[in-house]
C-alpha cells in the first residue's frame, strides 16, 4: 500500500517561498502520477497541479501558473511543490495524492492515495 507524507509547510509573509515535499513509502512513487491540492479553511479541496509518472508533463491551476513548480525525484521516492511569490489566498492545508494514471489527472476523484496534509499560512 502506498503511503504519502507531506512536509515543508509553515507560516510566511506575502512574497515568500516555500518548498513542500511528498515522500512515499510502501511502493515506488514512480508508477503514479502525483497531484497537489489545497484546502482553505472551511472550503473544498482545490486542484493546484499535477505531474506525470515520468515527470515530463505537468499541469497547473490558473492560480498556480507562473508561481508554482512541481518536480519529482523518483530515485528518492519524492515529489516536490516549489511555491514562489506566495499570496494570502494560497493559505490552506496542502495535500499530495497519487493516481494510477499515465497522464496528468486533474480531478480529486482520480486520486486514490492521499497524505495527511501540511499547513501553509501566508500572512503579513
Amino acid at each position: 500500500q502506498l503511503h504519502l507524507v507531506e512536509s515543508g509547510g509553515g507560516m510566511v509573509h506575502p512574497g515568500a517561498s516555500l518548498k513542500l515535499s511528498c515522500t512515499a513509502s510502501g511502493r515506488t512513487i514512480s508508477t503514479y502520477a502525483v497531484g497537489w491540492f489545497r484546502q482553505p479553511p472551511g472550503q473544498a479541496r482545490d486542484f493546484v497541479g499535477t505531474i506525470s509518472r515520468s515527470g515530463l508533463t505537468t499541469s497547473y491551476a490558473r492560480s498556480a501558473q507562473g508561481r508554482f513548480t512541481i518536480s519529482r525525484h523518483n530515485a528518492e521516492n519524492t515529489v516536490y511543490l516549489q511555491m514562489n511569490n506566495l499570496k494570502p489566498e494560497d493559505t490552506g492545508v496542502y495535500y499530495c495524492a497519487a493516481a494510477d494514471s499515465t497522464g496528468t489527472p486533474l480531478d480529486v476523484d482520480e486520486f486514490t492515495s492521499w497524505g495527511q496534509g501540511t499547513q501553509v499560512t501566508v500572512s503579513s
